[in-house]
């Protein structure tokens, strides 16, 4: 939330404000005494007492409207620095599968993951309580599908407002308002939610699973001890040493993996020595979180203004009628905030983020915003919820991993980048979500680790970069920053391309302090020493008759209209294919027609999984995934067609012949433990399960798997869950769906051999 709720009452069946709320929270327990007719009082022992609240400060830099706060449940949240106390239910082992070390979005997301595989884990934070505000606030329509999964997405998704439309202006002009962030997902659009709401989602689940955060604890020290002095082999080769930043106290645990979900100045990351490649861009952003009065067009749909003199702003609508305000500062006041910054920190200048300046106030952002927004005016209405001053760097890890495959980074301890396109939070979720699966194999003694879990840096690695492309290029766009973009696909390169974007880096820094943001500073300010913000300020008004770097409005919409067509998909979570891998088959990969016959399946192998809705029983009609949920394990979808043809009972009559064989991979590997077999006909259900089935339909459904599902593909030819996957109704198709939801491998129903060695590769 960006501010304390009121109370409310729903007693006329409809949330409305509580007028008696002033008197007594209706939340409160035990209730005041009232006049009880002389009737005894109920007896009180035992009886539910409401945990007490406190109320926090979301912002350390407030406008003249006050300050605002937010109300926080310590007792639920704080995990082990909760007033109560641990609860009792709670009991850490200093032996566990996995140590994650940060509970962000992405730390917890492993967490939720490895807590329904049954691995056994500990997860520590610096913090002394979950995040109060600020920080990532949009999840993508993939973000939404992962965590589906585990049943948390109708909480998500219903939490603020939904981002279907986008409006982008450029000197007063409107250059684009449309419909946009539509894709074939369940879940339309851009959806709002702070990351704080988000986290507490998170902590909640946790607590159902007897999990909660170790906070204000940090990993001083660890090491990887695969054997001992004597040449015996641990089984829990992580040692790590953690302290508690306010008692002192020391503890040790041991693991199978560690995660480091600790940051863009992550600690973990520099133990293991890995390079964090890229650029520090010139390029800072004022970030407010408030209520704005404007008379801007589109004040409250998501989008980007734009001004050639001035730089950019961008604009993301949140709940309760606050908005999300990006403001690009002029660089001459930027350069000496970041002098200030690097000389108390020296992760500073790699890694970008925050910056702990108190030079700069809320008004004088405000009034950098009403000049990028001219002719429109901007002004507060409501205190301040989230205030702060950022650093853009676009940086990704060498490696998401240790060589011994032991240590692991996710989130922003592996990539950093602009806020463009909203992958910050998103981009980290999905690489939880790939870790995680493959962390819990390998903890259970199910995969080789040492074949399986090098496919996470391979595959997430690659997405990190072309997220630094694709919102790299955007940012550009909308900043008018020459920055150049880093190359970080060669990784062979990377040594010499690194010294060159850092070479290009420091000449376009240069640059800017003689022409800020397309006019001339004339603001000199020593190394360290603190600007005259005031001055900073006035001077764009003083230079409104230098005319900038800007584009005619043919080459605005050109470059918009190419940059969407090609990145539409990808800025939604769901264009994200992975290459030929441990686990991704080659036999997906070409889809060429051999001999004149159509494949089993068009979907590529290293996909999202498609999403079609089918129907799920008589009474009810839903989606694919919903029958992809719960425990992680692969899933085999048979597209069988109408059973009808001879050719295709033919080939799912071998499928089943396989699934059945005590020599085949399905039960060699656990059958439906590791397993989920799902078959998708083109038949309505009561022609599958009535009195009067055909005897080869019972055939085949005696031979399925126990604990195999029968989905029902009734929808139109153009839109059922055959075409949606292009699905060889002459043969029938199977889908080797990971964990994850990507697609890993697809063949013929009778031609599993391949769909044999993937598994066999990486499976014990």
């Amino acid at each position: 939330m960006a501010t304390k709720s009121p109370a409310y009452t729903w007693e006329n069946g409809f949330r409305e404000l509580d007028s008696s709320s002033a008197l007594e929270t209706p939340w409160s327990w035990p209730k005041s005494p009232v006049d009880d007719n002389g009737d005894s009082a109920p007896d009180r022992t035992g009886a539910y007492v409401t945990p007490p609240s406190v109320d926090l400060t979301t912002s350390l830099t407030h406008n003249q409207l006050g300050i605002n706060v937010v109300r926080h449940w310590p007792t639920l949240y704080d995990g082990t620095n909760s007033p109560h106390g641990v609860p009792s239910w709670w009991a850490p082992k200093e032996e566990v599968d996995v140590l994650i070390c940060g509970a962000g979005p992405s730390g917890l997301q492993v967490a939720v993951s490895l807590a329904r595989q049954g691995v056994s884990f500990r997860i520590i934070d610096k913090a002394d309580t979950p995040l109060v505000a600020g920080r990532a606030d949009g999840v993508q329509p993939r973000f939404l599908e992962t965590m589906s999964q585990w049943g948390l997405s109708t909480e998500v998704h219903e939490e603020g407002p939904l981002i279907e439309r986008t409006a982008i202006y450029k000197d007063g002009r409107k250059l684009l308002f449309n419909r946009s962030h539509q894709s074939d997902s369940r879940y339309r659009g851009l959806h709002i939610i702070t990351q704080g709401q988000l986290e507490r989602i998170y902590l909640r689940d946790l607590a159902r699973h007897k999990v909660i955060v170790e906070r204000s604890y940090t990993a001083v020290d660890y090491r990887v001890e695969e054997h001992g002095a004597d040449g015996s082999h641990h089984t829990h080769p992580v040692r790590a040493t953690l302290k508690n930043a306010h008692t002192g106290r020391e503890t040790s645990v041991r693991a199978k993996f560690l995660v480091g979900s600790d940051g863009a100045a992550s600690p973990i990351r520099k133990s293991l020595g890995t390079p964090f490649d890229g650029v520090s861009t010139d390029i800072y952003w004022g970030i407010m979180d408030c209520v704005f009065e404007s008379d801007y067009p589109h004040a409250w749909v998501f989008g980007s203004v734009i001004s050639s003199k001035h730089g950019g702003c961008v604009i993301i609508p949140r709940e309760d009628g606050y908005i999300r305000l990006y403001t690009q500062l002029d660089i001459s006041l930027a350069g000496p905030i970041a002098a200030s910054r690097q000389a108390r920190d020296p992760n500073f200048i790699e890694s970008g983020g925050r910056v702990e300046v108190h030079s700069i106030t809320p008004e004088e952002v405000l009034e950098q915003a009403n000049r990028i927004f001219n002719p429109y005016k901007l002004k507060f209405a409501a205190p301040l919820s989230w205030f702060a001053v950022w650093k853009i760097s676009e940086r990704v890890a060498r490696s998401f991993s240790s060589p011994d495959m032991r240590v692991h980074l996710v989130g922003d301890a592996a990539h950093v980048h602009s806020v463009m396109g909203a992958f910050g939070l998103n981009a980290s979720i999905l690489d939880s979500a790939n870790l995680a699966w493959k962390l819990g194999l390998a903890a259970k003694g199910q995969a080789k680790h040492h074949v399986l879990l090098p496919t996470y840096s391979t595959e997430r690695r690659g997405h990190a970069v072309r997220i630094i492309e694709v919102s790299g290029s955007y940012l550009r766009f909308v900043c008018g920053s020459t920055v150049p973009l880093p190359n970080l696909r060669d990784v062979d390169g990377l040594d010499a391309d690194h010294r060159n974007n850092a070479d290009a880096n420091a000449k376009s820094e240069q640059a800017s302090k003689s022409s800020g943001n397309g006019f001339p500073s004339k603001l000199e300010l020593a190394s360290g020493a603190m600007p005259d913000t005031q001055a900073v300020v006035a001077q764009g008004a003083e230079d409104d008759d230098h005319h900038g770097l800007g584009t005619s409005q043919a080459e605005d919409l050109e470059f918009l209209g190419q940059f969407f067509k090609a990145h539409a998909q990808f800025l939604l979570g769901v264009d994200c294919p992975y290459a030929e891998s441990a686990a991704v088959s080659s036999s997906g990969l070409d889809l060429t027609p051999k001999g004149g016959h159509p494949p089993a399946i068009r979907v590529k192998s290293g996909v999202r999984a498609p999403n079609p809705r089918v129907c799920l029983s008589p009474t009810e009609s839903g989606y694919l995934y919903d029958k992809l949920a719960g425990p992680p394990r692969f899933h085999l979808v048979l597209f069988a067609s109408s059973l009808a043809g001879t050719e295709v009972r033919r080939r799912v009559d071998a499928f089943l012949r396989c699934l059945n064989d005590p020599k085949g991979f399905y039960t060699r590997f656990g059958g439906s433990s590791c397993f989920n077999v799902v078959v998708i006909l083109k038949m309505l259900p009561f022609q599958w399960s009535g009195a009067d089935v055909d005897p080869g339909l019972a055939a085949v459904r005696d031979a399925l798997p126990e604990g195999a599902t029968v989905v029902f593909d009734d929808k139109a030819p153009d839109e059922d869950a055959h075409t949606v996957w292009g699905a060889n109704h002459l043969t029938g198709g199977v889908a080797v769906v990971r964990p994850d939801l990507w697609v890993a491998s697809t063949a013929f129903p009778d031609k599993m051999e391949d769909v044999s060695r993937l598994f066999e590769g990486f499976l014990i």
